[in-house]
């Protein structure tokens, strides 16, 4: 008499990420090794043979933003790459000139307007269903980027990474009354996931630890690149999840289509949290979160930032909530197939150009 053969039960998303390393040092090691003494934190100069080895589409998720979304495609327009990458603009029923500025701007390949307001989430799903490249490089509509940005990321990218940006934030009032702070160079300790300075004696709403002391921390050098943050590792109120940040971040399109993309209900709860979910359902899916340390972009601030991060924070518990919920399911898979044609769907509703 035979065995009865039973389905293993699906394990809890929060479980699979403790089974995940993060050692990237071989992967960046063999980069180097064929990249003609090229460091892997170096801008990467446009004549690299390595240039045409991935095709990049950039998503742009936008809502008014026609303060700064000018500069931003300006900048795209300015990249030194040699081959060809396509911009995507996804404009989130905005009431100002976002999608007038979108549509007239020569380096936007493809232009979809939504039927009403439904979220960067929604945003970055659509952008992720019509790209053609075979890496996304998600881009905020108020960040701007050094010209060498899409050439590291074509270099770098492969079907089993995430290439993590970073971002210097830069209030309204500094590049609307100096638009030449533009043409510096952005200081990656801007970051907060590289330079990092905690309120003592405050409950730290990710983790719900309070530290006793100031802290003086360094989150991208103190865990070796994000590297000791592998198998569910944490350093103080960061882990692995919480470095994916979509304001500028580079992952395989076909590993967003399997996990089934966003998810749009953070969306519709409040602000935030549904790249740190996405970030955990690649790492379930075995990839690797990797720096790059010369890709930082200025992220121009608007004129109502202060009540905007009020709005915003406001809710985020929500947001934190739901992915708190989230980590208690199974890590989603297969989910190409049901993703496609939900967007397709959703298209039918949106204007779209060309």
């Amino acid at each position: 008499m035979g065995l009865a053969v039973t389905d293993a039960q699906p394990v809890p998303l929060r479980e699979e990420l403790l089974r995940h390393g993060n050692n990237h040092t071989s992967s960046t090691h063999a980069w180097e090794a064929v990249a003609d003494g090229l460091g892997w934190h170096q801008p990467t100069p446009s004549d690299c043979w390595l240039a045409p080895s991935r095709t990049v589409s950039v998503v742009i998720p936008a809502h008014q933003v026609g303060y700064c979304l000018p500069t931003v495609l300006d900048a795209l327009e300015a990249q030194h790459h040699r081959h060809r990458f396509e911009v995507i603009v996804v404009d989130d029923a905005s009431t100002d000139d976002t999608a007038e500025v979108a549509v007239r701007h020569r380096v936007v390949d493809r232009f979809v307007r939504l039927p009403q307001r439904m979220g960067a989430a929604t945003s970055r799903n659509v952008g992720t269903a019509v790209a053609g490249g075979q890496t996304v490089l998600y881009l905020d509509g108020d960040m701007v980027l050094p010209p060498h940005v899409i050439t590291d990321i074509a270099t770098r990218a492969t079907d089993t990474s995430v290439l993590v940006g970073f971002r210097h934030n830069l209030r309204y009032e500094v590049h609307s009354r100096d638009p030449a702070v533009l043409a510096r160079v952005p200081h990656l300790g801007a970051d907060h996931r590289v330079v990092w300075r905690p309120p003592p004696n405050t409950v730290l709403p990710y983790s719900g630890i309070t530290l006793p002391e100031p802290l003086d921390g360094r989150p991208l050098d103190d865990t070796h690149e994000f590297i000791d943050l592998g198998y569910g590792q944490r350093y103080y109120d960061w882990d692995l999840p919480r470095m994916v940040v979509t304001a500028l971040v580079a992952v395989p399109r076909a590993a967003v289509l399997e996990v089934g993309g966003f998810d749009a209900e953070f969306s519709r709860l409040g602000w935030g949290m549904e790249d740190t979910y996405l970030g955990a359902c690649l790492i379930a899916a075995g990839l690797l979160v990797i720096p790059l340390r010369q890709v930082v972009g200025f992220h121009l601030d608007p004129p109502d930032a202060a009540e905007q991060w009020q709005h915003k924070l406001a809710g985020w518990p929500h947001t934190l909530a739901r992915y708190r919920a989230l980590l208690d399911l199974p890590a989603p898979r297969g989910r190409a197939e049901h993703f496609i044609a939900a967007m397709t769907d959703l298209l039918t509703h949106c204007e779209v150009r060309p």
